[in-house]
């Protein structure tokens, strides 16, 4: 095997130009791909965080039928006291959550006492606030960053709306509210913060103490309408959200029907969408990437094996196995592929620690987002392995060629 891979070798360097030529091909697509992967999965990374860091969490649980009218906030779809000691069993139990925080959500009317106009508004706890959603407090425009996210009496607003109403932090403002019976209540509160807008559900929402959401609507027991979960790994999603799910199955109510429903961010947030999109591009390059090497080799071998056919057949009639013919053609495919693909993973590391030094920056609407484009080992580990073996299986058409050619008629070819 090594005499072969030797010969492979020379044969390869006899045509220098073409050998060249292919395995730099093969680098550049090598290139394309784990520099779009790096920066796509970057991406990827700076929006979901955003968006379960600042706002959503990892997961969500509500009342059944809760997120069908989410919209609307409705306020007789709460998760009773009962129904949330259940919860916080099942949820303090559960080794891969790192925290959950629960919010009582309404919908009320914002005066700055010269115009009114609509709010949606999270009740929380700040402090498992803070824990849940930790990138919260950074977009905190206008206002301490410090201390506690909110205190009783306070609120935070979104940045549209303190630019619309001329509001800012100190200020006095009143919300008005009306709970589930129609009752209307008022409370007076100072600006906290002014909260910066970020892409999805929940993104212009503003926050009070969760005692002061529940005084509003003149809420007699603890009741609640969300629960936001954050995981130590995001990538136990899948796993924790399967068994979560059959754990909030079995709390029931008097008929015997489930009183909770699970939800992951990507059910929440119209961002899962782009996500799916960026996962298909990748997909596509990395069929492109099959593509050119597939070509590339296969070229290059049938050009071996036309401009070799008296070589072939003089190795076939001193008794050179057709094996051994095929086998020879075969790794010089694959050496093509090999050095292909690590030229082309040495180049993509060098790019990537280039943007590691110089990240790249781009406007998302009023976001400035950096990138920081890394590739795991898998990454790598299936770049070198793909391409070495569609290399291999480019190679086998002309290799069989090779070794079934006749030696007198292959010995007599100009």
């Amino acid at each position: 095997m090594i005499a072969l891979l030797k010969l492979s070798a020379r044969n390869l360097m006899r045509y220098r130009r073409r050998t060249l030529l292919t395995a730099i091909l093969i680098a550049v697509g090598v290139v394309a791909l784990l520099l779009f992967v790096a920066t796509a999965g970057s991406f990827k990374q700076v929006m979901v965080g955003g968006i379960t860091d600042s706002m959503l969490g990892h997961l969500q649980i509500h009342h059944k039928g809760y997120t069908a009218s989410i919209d609307n906030l409705p306020l007789n779809l709460d998760l009773k006291p009962a129904a949330v000691k259940k919860v916080e069993t099942i949820l303090q139990s559960e080794p891969a959550i790192a925290s959950y925080s629960e919010r009582v959500k309404l919908g009320a009317m914002f005066s700055n006492f010269n115009e009114s106009t609509s709010i949606r508004l999270n009740g929380v706890d700040p402090v498992a606030e803070d824990k849940t959603v930790p990138a919260l407090r950074q977009r905190i425009s206008d206002g301490d960053p410090k201390g506690l996210l909110v205190e009783p009496g306070q609120i935070l607003i979104p940045d549209l709306l303190a630019k619309g109403m001329k509001v800012k932090t100190g200020d006095s403002v009143v919300l008005v509210a009306t709970n589930a019976s129609g009752s209307v209540n008022g409370k007076n509160f100072i600006v906290r913060g002014v909260l910066e807008a970020v892409t999805g559900p929940g993104g212009r929402d503003g926050y009070i103490h969760i005692s002061d959401a529940r005084e509003l609507l003149r809420l007699e027991q603890p009741d609640i309408m969300e629960i936001a979960i954050r995981l130590h790994n995001i990538e136990q999603l899948p796993s924790v959200m399967t068994k979560l799910g059959a754990q909030l199955d079995e709390i029931r109510n008097k008929d015997n029907k489930p009183v909770a429903e699970l939800h992951s961010w990507k059910e929440l947030s119209p961002f899962a969408n782009i996500v799916k999109m960026i996962d298909l591009m990748t997909l596509f390059i990395r069929i492109m990437l099959i593509s050119i090497v597939l070509v590339s080799v296969l070229n290059v071998m049938l050009m071996a094996v036309y401009e070799r056919i008296r070589e072939i057949g003089t190795l076939a009639a001193i008794g050179t196995q057709p094996n051994t013919i095929m086998g020879m053609f075969i790794y010089e495919g694959l050496l093509l592929g090999l050095v292909g693909a690590i030229a082309g993973i040495l180049l993509s590391l060098a790019f990537l620690a280039l943007l590691q030094a110089m990240p790249p920056t781009f406007a998302f609407g009023r976001e400035i987002i950096t990138l920081h484009p890394t590739v795991s080992l898998a990454d790598l580990g299936w770049v070198l392995l793909a391409s070495v073996l569609v290399s291999v299986l480019a190679s086998l058409q002309p290799a069989w060629r090779a070794s079934r050619m006749d030696p007198i008629k292959a010995l007599h070819h100009v």
